[in-house]
């Protein structure tokens, strides 16, 4: 696992990267509202509606839909043998 530096506390303990990544985002959390994650979330889509097709959504709109059924059978089964 990747480490990097955290110079946070000086007292030179390393964090991972996924740490890092979790406290970046808690701290881009707290510095921004609604609005900037809505305005981040448009850009991200039209980006990648311009680079892709018909057909990349149609995949991963089976792909989700396959994961909703089993997620669906899932708690079917789990629900049936807590009777």
């Amino acid at each position: 696992m990747a480490r990097n530096n955290n110079n946070d506390n000086n007292n030179n303990k390393n964090m991972t990267v996924e740490e890092a990544g979790r406290k970046g985002g808690e701290a881009t959390s707290k510095n921004h509202d609604k609005e900037f994650y809505q305005e981040i979330g448009q850009k991200g889509g039209e980006a990648t509606s311009e680079n892709h097709d018909k057909e990349f959504y149609q995949e991963i709109g089976e792909k989700g839909g396959e994961a909703r059924s089993r997620q669906n059978n899932n708690n079917n089964n789990n629900n049936n043998s807590n009777r």
